[in-house]
């Protein structure tokens, strides 16, 4: 990767741009207020904002706060699971095709979740500009009423998530903790499981149908997610390890340089990835064994990509989701959309770095059935 600093200028593709004025000097303050020089107009980018999300949450909390604290925990969403880059974001597309049952968070909603029930509707409608039309790491089609991770509004509410090492990469390390929460103060992950939980509450506030949440640091996390929601269900998808890898490297020298606020260590990145595949999926064996039998299924991204109506098909049946049939025809126009996508492409790894994926991935390759 170059060691220039691309995108230096851009106050684009920044989620930073959705928290409070208390929160973000709170954020400062926690990371010594040290802001790269060359990233000090993202900083003051990010401040302008939040001073109007301050404004705005302090109208919806008068609005709205009673009635989200009042209202029910919605019941059985459908978490969507596996390792960035692994097909999540296709399998989410795809799933969120079923308007009949499902309801999903959108790129507007998880980064403005203190605010997006009074400001949605006039700002998506005045300025879908704001949002390119795609993303800055793949071709995948984007708006402000894409589906989106969920992982950024808990993130804005409670500054716990393992992406803000990702805007101040000097204490990476410490935000890693909040991919589990494993390791992290137990204050934290009661302040984490509040704030998820509020925010679904918002999502179904004027909506009954089932959520669907795709994010993948919950692979991780599905001890806490049983813990809110008992009846929750999931979809894991995995991928070629050597692919899911190279794809990952391609993330930090695209979409990551949108983000910093302190200048990356490059040379740190490769071992990073490595890092937190294995700390995701030792959580997640670990946990595998208490989700109960029906609520999980499991494909592969190779799978999905060749035959994506069955394959989606397989997992309605495996998690008992009705209306298939009717779906069917909806998810089969939607697939002969995406025709003309092309995928990124990317040359063979060099034998030292396909040596060490091998060895530090052993278990996703022998798991997953994929060749070293």
């Amino acid at each position: 990767m170059s060691a220039q600093l691309k995108h230096q200028w851009s106050i684009g593709h920044n989620y930073l741009t959705g928290i409070t004025f208390g929160r973000w000097c709170k954020l400062l303050a926690q990371n010594g207020f040290q802001v790269s020089p060359a990233y000090l107009h993202r900083a003051a980018a990010i401040t302008l904002a939040s001073l109007s999300n301050s404004v705005c949450a302090g109208v919806e909390e008068l609005r709205y706060g009673a009635a989200i604290r009042q209202a029910p925990r919605p019941k059985a969403p459908l978490f969507i699971l596996g390792h960035w880059r692994s097909g999540t974001t296709l399998l989410h597309e795809l799933l969120a095709q079923d308007r009949a049952q499902f309801q999903f968070p959108n790129t507007y909603q998880v980064v403005n979740p203190y605010t997006f029930l009074t400001t949605e509707g006039f700002t998506t409608r005045m300025f879908p500009w704001l949002v390119p039309p795609k993303r800055p790491m793949d071709n995948m089609a984007l708006a402000f009423t894409s589906p989106q991770e969920d992982e950024f509004a808990p993130l804005l509410m409670t500054l716990t998530s393992l992406y803000l090492g990702t805007s101040f990469p000097r204490r990476m390390d410490h935000y890693d903790r909040y991919m589990t929460f494993q390791d992290a103060d137990p204050q934290d992950v009661a302040a984490w499981k509040s704030a998820f939980v509020t925010f679904c509450k918002k999502l179904s506030l004027h909506d009954t149908r089932h959520l669907l949440i795709k994010s993948p640091p919950h692979t991780a996390r599905i001890r806490l997610i049983l813990e809110m929601f008992p009846d929750a269900r999931f979809i894991h998808i995995h991928r070629d390890p050597y692919r899911v890898f190279q794809s990952q490297r391609h993330f930090f020298d695209t979409a990551g340089w949108y983000t910093y606020l302190q200048k990356p260590d490059l040379g740190a990145i490769d071992d990073g990835i490595l890092r937190r595949h294995e700390a995701m999926y030792d959580a997640y064996y670990a946990d595998l064994p208490l989700v109960p039998k029906g609520q999980i299924h499991e494909l592969r991204f190779d799978a999905l990509e060749a035959d994506p109506v069955g394959e989606i098909a397989k997992a309605y049946d495996a998690l008992s989701l009705d209306g298939f049939a009717e779906f069917s025809l909806v998810l089969r126009g939607y697939v002969a959309s995406l025709k003309g996508y092309k995928k990124n492409s990317f040359g063979e790894l060099d034998a030292p770095t396909k040596a060490i994926v091998a060895d530090r991935w052993a278990r996703s390759f022998e798991r997953g059935g994929y060749a070293k």
